[in-house]
């Protein structure tokens, strides 16, 4: 990956602390923290502090590079956004369907980064009214 294309594609400045970050974060098999990718920049040589990571990581996740999972005692982990898949929303009374993003993310952070356990699979089922459907039962 060319990170000093990704950069300019979003508009944002190539430095060395900016690059640093995202070959880490995509060599990484899993999320990291601030203070993980801040060792990390430090063993490459690359000599950056944590405000600056902190920066990278709040401008990387505004312009939707990465995702920031919100852990325990305020803390937070970063990994790359990849494929996303989805979900499908259906009506239980005119079965329409409806995709949705897949809202399993935060809690298979949570559980690799409370447990250790990596989740490789999972059955998500949402079954429900739609709006038109709704409306037209009220009427009833």
């Amino acid at each position: 990956m060319m990170f000093n294309d990704l950069l300019k594609r979003y508009n944002l400045k190539i430095t060395k602390g900016r690059v640093a970050i995202l070959q880490i974060l995509t060599k990484a098999h899993k999320s990291m923290g601030a203070d993980a990718i801040l060792e990390e920049c430090k063993k490459t040589g690359v000599d950056i502090n944590l405000s600056t990571v902190y920066r990278a990581l709040e401008l990387f996740e505004e312009k939707g590079i990465i995702d920031k999972f919100p852990l325990k005692e305020g803390m937070c982990s970063y990994k790359l956004k990849g494929e996303e898949h989805k979900h499908l929303l259906k009506c239980n009374i005119c079965h329409k369907e409806v995709e949705v993003p897949c809202p399993m993310k935060q809690i298979e952070e949570i559980v690799q980064n409370e447990t250790g356990f990596t989740l490789t699979k999972h059955n998500l089922v949402m079954t429900g009214v739609c709006k038109e459907c709704s409306k037209h039962s009220k009427k009833e």
